[in-house]
C-alpha cells in the first residue's frame, strides 16, 4: 500500500526518478554533500549543547561554594525539576521538529508562525501542573524517604527556580522554530552571551541571597537567551517581509491543535522515557551494598556521558531536521540520503566517543576524587560506558530520523521496549541477583541500549519514504490559498 501525492509544483511523475535510484551517483560525493549541509546545522548545535552544559557545572560549582546542605538541596532540586518539569516541556517542544521541519522545506511560513504560538501556549498551560508538583516538592521527598533538611533546601531552590518554567515555555519554542529552518548560529551565539553573563550574575546573586540567588541566576540567564531569540525572530520576520505579512500567527484551527497533540504526546513521552531511566539508573546504585562509593562513580562516569551526550543530541537534531525539511520538500530520495548519511556519521562517531572515553578512563576519575576505590571503580565503568556511547550515538540518530518523518511514537515504542522491559529489569538482576554491582547495572543498560537501537533501525528500514513525502505534502498543504495536494490510488 502506498500513497502518491500530487501536488502543482511537484507532479506524481517526479516521484519515480527521485527513488527510483534511492542512492544515485558516487556514495562519497553524495556523503560529503549531505556532511556538508548537515555541518552547518550540527556544529553550532553542539556548541549550544556545550555550553548548556557549561552553565549547570557553573551553577553546581556556586552551590558547592555555599555549603554540603545547599549543594545537595540544590542538586536534588534541579533532578526534581529535570524529571517534573523540564524533561516534559523540552519532550512537548520537541512535536515543532516535524511540523515546523516540514512546513519549511514546502515553504508554508503561516504552519510555521501558527506551531510556534501553539506550542508555546500548550507549553504555558504544562507549567500549571508542574508549579503545584515544585512548590510541594518537599513533602514529595520525605515521603520517599529523603532528609526532611535536604527537601526543605530543595523545596526553597525551585520555589525561586518557578519562573523558569514561564521562560522555558518561551525559550523551547523559539529554539525548535530556529533550529528548524537551520538557523543555529543565532541560538548558539545566545547561549554563550547568556553563559558568559551567568558567572557574574551568580556572584552578585549568591552574594544578595545565598541559595535564592543562585536558583534566581539560572532563569535569569535562560530570560537572557529568551530577550535575543525573540529580537532576533522579529528582525528576522521583518526582513522577510512577505512571510511577516502572511501572518498565520493566530489562525489555529482544531485541526492545527488535532495535529500538534498527535506528535506531542509520543514526542514527550520518548524524552521523558530516555531522562527517568537514566534518574531510575541512579536510584537503583543508591541501594547497593556500598552506595554512597557507587553512586559517587556513577555520578563521575555519566558527567563524561553528558559531555558527549551534547554531540549526540546535534546529531540527532540535525538528522531530524535534514530528514522533515527534505519531506516537506516533497523530495523523498533525499530524505533517505539524508537517513542513510546520518546514521553512517552517527555510528563512526559513536566508535569515536568510545575511544575517547577508554582513553580518557585514567584523568577523569582524579578530576572529581582523591579516593583509590573511586578513581579505581571509575576506569573500570568508564569501560563498560565507552560501549554503551558506541550504541547511543546511532541510537539517538535513529530517534532523530523517525521524529523527522513526523512518527515520534516508533521511538516512544523503541524506548518503552529497550530501557523498560529489558534493560531496567536487566540491571535489577545482574546488580542484585547475581550480585555484579554497578557494574551489572551498566551491563544490563548496553543490552537494553542495544535491543532499544535493533527496534529503531528495523523502524527506519521499513519507512515508505514516497508515502512519508505524500503525508508530508497533506499536512504542510496551504488549502487556504489553494495549492491542493491531492490523495491519489492506494495500491
Amino acid at each position: 500500500m502506498s500513497v502518491t501525492t500530487i501536488n502543482q509544483d511537484k507532479p506524481e511523475e517526479d516521484f519515480a526518478p527521485v527513488m527510483a535510484q534511492k542512492w544515485p551517483g558516487n556514495f562519497m560525493q553524495i556523503a560529503f554533500f549531505e556532511m556538508k549541509k548537515q555541518r552547518g546545522l550540527a556544529i553550532p548545535l553542539m556548541a549550544m549543547n556545550l555550553v548548556w552544559f557549561i552553565k549547570l557545572a557553573i551553577t553546581t560549582a556556586f552551590l558547592g561554594r555555599l555549603g554540603d546542605l545547599q549543594l545537595a538541596g540544590g542538586a536534588l532540586g534541579f533532578t526534581f525539576a529535570n524529571v517534573t518539569g523540564f524533561s516534559v516541556l523540552s519532550g512537548l517542544s520537541n512535536a515543532m521538529e516535524p511540523i515546523c521541519g516540514q512546513a519549511f522545506g514546502a515553504n508554508n511560513f503561516k504552519l510555521l508562525h501558527k506551531s510556534l504560538v501553539m506550542t508555546t501556549f500548550l507549553l504555558l498551560l504544562t507549567t500549571l501542573p508542574v508549579s503545584v508538583l515544585w512548590i510541594h516538592v518537599d513533602k514529595i521527598l520525605t515521603f520517599f524517604g529523603q532528609e526532611r533538611d535536604i527537601a526543605l533546601t530543595a523545596r526553597k531552590y525551585l520555589v525561586y527556580l518557578l519562573p523558569d518554567l514561564v521562560i522555558t515555555s518561551f525559550l523551547c519554542p523559539l529554539k525548535a522554530y530556529l533550529t528548524s529552518q537551520s538557523l543555529t548560529v543565532p541560538v548558539m551565539l545566545s547561549s554563550t552571551v547568556a553563559v558568559a553573563l551567568h558567572v557574574p550574575i551568580n556572584i552578585l546573586l549568591m552574594k544578595a541571597k545565598g541559595l535564592e540567588g543562585v536558583s534566581m541566576a539560572v532563569w535569569i540567564s535562560d530570560l537572557i537567551v529568551v530577550v535575543l531569540l525573540t529580537v532576533y525572530i522579529v528582525r528576522l520576520e521583518i526582513k522577510k517581509g512577505g512571510e511577516w505579512e502572511e501572518g498565520g500567527w493566530f489562525e489555529q484551527g482544531t485541526k492545527d491543535w488535532i495535529s500538534l497533540l498527535k506528535l506531542c504526546g509520543p514526542c514527550c513521552l520518548t524524552t521523558c522515557l530516555e531522562w527517568w531511566c537514566y534518574e531510575i539508573l541512579v536510584l537503583l546504585a543508591g541501594w547497593l551494598p556500598n552506595a554512597r562509593q557507587a553512586v559517587g562513580v556513577l555520578a563521575i562516569v555519566l558527567n563524561f556521558d553528558y559531555l558527549v551526550y551534547s554531540v549526540m543530541l546535534s546529531l540527532a537534531t540535525s538528522a531530524s531536521i535534514r530528514v522533515s525539511n527534505e519531506l516537506g520538500a516533497n523530495q523523498p530520495g533525499l530524505a533517505y540520503q539524508s537517513a542513510c548519511v546520518s546514521l553512517a556519521v552517527s555510528s563512526i562517531t559513536g566508535c569515536i566517543g568510545g575511544a575517547v572515553l577508554v582513553a580518557s578512563r585514567g584523568t577523569w576519575g582524579p578530576l572529581f576524587s582523591n579516593n583509590k576505590g573511586i578513581i579505581s571503580s571509575v576506569k573500570k565503568m568508564i569501560l563498560l560506558m565507552a560501549l554503551i556511547e558506541v550504541v547511543n550515538f546511532p541510537l539517538a540518530v535513529s530517534g532523530g530520523i523517525v521524529r523527522g518523518t513526523a512518527r515520534p511514537w516508533l521511538g516512544m515504542y523503541a524506548n518503552l521496549g529497550g530501557f523498560y522491559l529489558l534493560a531496567l529489569p536487566l540491571c535489577w538482576a545482574l546488580a542484585f541477583k547475581v550480585h555484579l554491582g554497578l557494574g551489572g547495572l551498566l551491563a544490563g543498560f548496553f543490552v537494553g541500549m542495544v535491543g532499544c537501537l535493533i527496534l529503531l533501525l528495523v523502524f527506519v528500514a521499513r519507512i515508505d519514504w514516497v508515502k512519508e513525502a505524500g503525508k508530508a505534502q497533506l499536512r504542510t498543504s496551504h488549502l487556504e490559498e489553494d495549492q491542493e495536494a491531492v490523495p491519489v490510488s492506494k495500491d
